[in-house]
């Protein structure tokens, strides 16, 4: 997916040193209380043979060390789905779509 704006592109960027076989960065800062162009809310998709034999913690804080710079710099909220080639596969490349924003906190 191409990604639009300076942070979005950053991101696939940083996240291309993992050689994944697929890439996703999708900005869903519109579904939140936040102004038109935002990119604050993202969830990225990463199919990479460098998350075989690391649990779900390890792919997580691989992504986020990666990402660190853009998550100090603004980026509010970060879904990661890191999967290996094979488990992308027995998935049929499918992704739950995100949940809807319930308004901020205390809402």
């Amino acid at each position: 997916m191409a990604a639009s704006g300076p942070v979005s592109r950053s991101i696939q960027s940083k996240l291309s040193q993992l050689k994944p076989s697929h890439l996703e960065v999708i900005n869903e800062s519109f579904m939140h209380n936040v102004p038109k162009g935002s990119e604050t809310h993202f969830k990225v998709v990463v199919v990479s043979e460098a998350f075989s034999r690391k649990p779900p913690i390890q792919r997580h804080r691989l992504v986020n060390g990666l990402l660190r710079d853009e998550l100090a710099a603004g980026v509010h909220a970060l879904s990661i789905v890191a999967k290996t080639p094979e488990q992308w596969a027995a998935a049929e490349g499918g992704v739950s779509p995100s949940p809807k924003c319930l308004g901020g906190f205390g809402k």
